[in-house]
């Protein structure tokens, strides 16, 4: 099995050793995301509901540069910096999927790259499109 590696200029670089995502064994697993904004290579700060839709909006840039959308992921994982924003991350999140969910994990961590308050990873199925 082959792996091939994502990148795209459309969401933020990767800011240590890893990829944007591999598509592997008919998956695409795309590294967390953090709120930055990919055309200025800043933080997106503000309300935890902007900080969660620049999350998806990188999620979504990656996915399609994989070839792929938001209804082919399967597996998320959400960290939080504090459980007490799941409300509102949920809310935002569940914006950004229709009909059938993907399974998934939230989770409170300790902390999060560049101190932010919330990180998304995905697992995808990758199209035969």
């Amino acid at each position: 099995m082959s792996k091939k590696i994502i990148e795209t200029s459309t969401a933020p670089k990767a800011i240590g050793p890893y990829s944007q995502a591999v598509k592997a064994g008919g998956l695409i697993f795309v590294s967390g995301q953090i709120p930055i904004n990919p055309n200025t290579n800043e933080l997106v700060s503000g309300s935890i509901e902007t900080e969660t839709t620049q999350v998806m909006e990188n999620l979504k840039a990656i996915l399609s540069a994989a070839g792929a959308t938001l209804a082919d992921v399967v597996k998320t994982t959400i960290y939080l910096a504090d459980m007490g924003d799941f409300a509102k991350v949920n809310e935002v999140y569940g914006s950004y999927f229709t009909g059938s969910y993907p399974a998934r994990a939230t989770v409170q961590v300790a902390g999060l790259p560049k101190g932010v308050r919330v990180e998304i990873d995905a697992v995808a199925i990758a199209s035969e499109r």
